[in-house]
């Protein structure tokens, strides 16, 4: 029997098989290949089973806010659907134990109705709960490190293991723990009490985004990790002149030069030789090579 068939078999999920996935990005590169939707912890311990057993490869697509994917994916994508209970998205509590993937929105929202001080730092950022600890997003705000407790993650055996988060669990837009068979499943969250001006620092900080970042567009978010604090991606390939550089579909955006935009069926050859374009431009110019935010295999 093949691969689609004994997933099929599995129940709380959902298998869209050999199909079009475009619409799973946020950049909307042309992409074809097969997803399977978890709706629970059981359904994934049987899923990563499945695949496993039959050596297939796999890998987490969450949101696909920030991934590039392939014309033809050979990879088994998983997207998880798991709910979260109601209290965790309503009421004010000193921490939240979460499943992976709730969406940051959800929780900003939390933070601007109770006022939650530290969770500021989530504004704006187009991902589920599980993408932002794998990659510790951030923003000009702070890091999600910041206010994770601990996270819980399912190993490709079905076990499941709680990592506490110290000081050495993070770095700068990536996570020092997560093993490669291990997914993301949930995590607790905490903050630091209540402050009055957190619903006007979430207002005033998506006003920014919104003048700042092209967010109407179909992107991946920032494409380059920062060289360092003072060799930010955006402003080199700013002053390096390359704002509206296009290859193809895509382009570099004249709103905010480390986003790339999809501005008509592009595709992940077009983004990846548009990334290397920047990068001779950056290493002519200024004797560096950025690394890439954005995933991509």
């Amino acid at each position: 029997m093949s691969l689609e068939t004994d997933l099929r078999k599995i129940g709380d999920i959902d298998v869209l098989w050999d199909t079009d996935l475009t619409s799973y990005s946020t950049f909307r590169l042309s992409c074809k290949g097969s997803l399977v939707k978890v709706k629970t912890i059981d359904a994934l311990k049987n899923v990563l089973h499945l695949l496993n057993s039959g050596q297939h490869h796999w890998r987490v697509l969450g949101w696909g806010a920030n991934q590039v994917l392939r014309p033809n994916e050979s990879d088994v994508l998983i997207q998880l659907n798991f709910k979260t209970e109601e209290s965790e998205l309503t009421q004010f509590k000193s921490e939240y134990k979460l499943a992976a993937s709730v969406g940051l929105n959800q929780l900003v929202s939390l933070a601007s109705k109770f006022s939650l001080k530290g969770w500021e730092v989530l504004t704006g950022i187009p991902a589920s709960l599980g993408g932002a600890i794998y990659m510790n997003a951030g923003t000009a705000l702070g890091e999600i490190s910041e206010i994770v407790k601990d996270v819980q993650l399912m190993n490709s055996k079905g076990e499941i293991r709680t990592e506490t988060i110290t000081a050495k669990s993070f770095s700068y837009r990536k996570n020092n723990f997560v093993k490669s068979d291990e997914i993301i499943v949930s995590a607790t969250l905490i903050h630091r009490g209540v402050d009055q001006s957190i619903p006007e620092k979430i207002k005033q900080y998506m006003d920014y985004r919104k003048n700042s970042q092209p967010l109407a567009t179909k992107n991946c978010g920032c494409v380059f990790k920062n060289f360092s604090t003072k060799k930010q991606a955006g402003r080199l390939i700013d002053l390096s002149g390359l704002k509206g550089l296009t290859v193809g579909a895509v382009r570099v955006s004249n709103k905010h030069a480390n986003f790339m935009e999809n501005f008509g069926g592009a595709s992940s050859d077009e983004f990846f030789e548009l990334t290397h374009l920047i990068n001779l431009q950056m290493e002519l110019l200024w004797g560096i090579e950025f690394e890439l935010e954005v995933k991509a295999v």
